[in-house]
């Protein structure tokens, strides 16, 4: 399924001015369970180093990340970067509005040639890394460009079932649920093996998307999105829709956030310098 052309549409809906765009954003908080893991890890990365003063959002999208770390981290810079130039623009235009554009900044950038020698104390790639074939040159520009006792945060799908991939695995031609990715996704000595190769010293990984997540996404996000491919008619039901089906998907998402893993569809990343 093409996936791009729903966010898009999600995107024209919401983006039409400043207070539906921090609707959307909330909206967007609430409804993915990998937004609940980043800020698990960016709240521990706040109490342990408060003083974060350069930050790269590796691959920014809709701005979302960008706009909740500029929350998070009121003191600290933050350049946002993607390689969509009109993702790039719209952001500009609204963190113009929301009264950030002093402390943040949006380029277009192709993250496989992105450089900035030792400038960041944190860089976040969240949802990146499954489109990009020459991951690992972008794992060595990270490093390049963090700071001595910088950290990675990256979130990605796993080999175990990341975006729907095995449901498809003896259809020929078929590859998932989300067919702009050009990997089903890591497994953790792998990702961590790559992190390694390149200089980091330190790499911790951990599975996210367990049972209770795999579940709290099919009813949220995969349903949702099958309908809205299916007809804009479902624009008009999905509020209704999410009535009924949120307070499960909350319930849900605590669970996936509060337990230890053996196996899941995501990975929670994290690579020191």
């Amino acid at each position: 399924m093409q996936y791009d052309p729903i966010k898009r549409s999600l995107g024209s809906v919401f983006n039409q001015n400043p207070v539906l765009r921090r609707i959307f954003y909330h909206l967007l908080d609430m409804l993915l369970l990998r937004a609940w893991h980043i800020r698990k890890e960016l709240r521990k990365r706040n109490h342990v180093s408060p003083e974060v003063k350069d930050i790269l959002d590796a691959g920014s999208g809709f701005g979302q990340y960008t706009y909740r770390m500029a929350k998070w981290f009121p003191k600290a810079k933050i350049k946002a970067v993607d390689i969509k130039p009109e993702q790039i623009e719209d952001c500009i235009g609204f963190m113009q509005k929301a009264g950030l554009s002093d402390r943040v900044k949006f380029e277009l950038a192709d993250l496989t040639q992105f450089n900035e020698n030792g400038k960041y104390d944190l860089v976040l790639s969240v949802d990146v890394m499954e489109h990009i074939e020459e991951d690992v040159q972008v794992f060595r520009n990270f490093y390049t460009s963090m700071k001595k006792g910088g950290m990675l945060l990256i979130s990605t799908p796993s080999d175990q079932g990341g975006s729907d991939s095995h449901d498809h695995d003896h259809e020929e031609g078929v590859h998932g649920f989300i067919d702009e990715h050009v990997r089903d996704g890591y497994n953790i000595e792998g990702i961590e093996t790559k992190l390694k190769s390149v200089g980091f010293t330190q790499v911790e990984a951990r599975y996210s998307y367990g049972v209770p997540g795999k579940i709290s996404w099919k009813l949220s996000m995969k349903y949702p999105i099958l309908m809205l491919g299916t007809s804009k008619i479902f624009f008009v039901i999905l509020p209704f829709y999410y009535l009924i089906v949120y307070p499960f998907a909350i319930i849900l998402n605590f669970f996936d956030l509060g337990m230890k893993h053996q196996s899941g569809t995501g990975l929670i990343v994290k690579a020191w310098k």
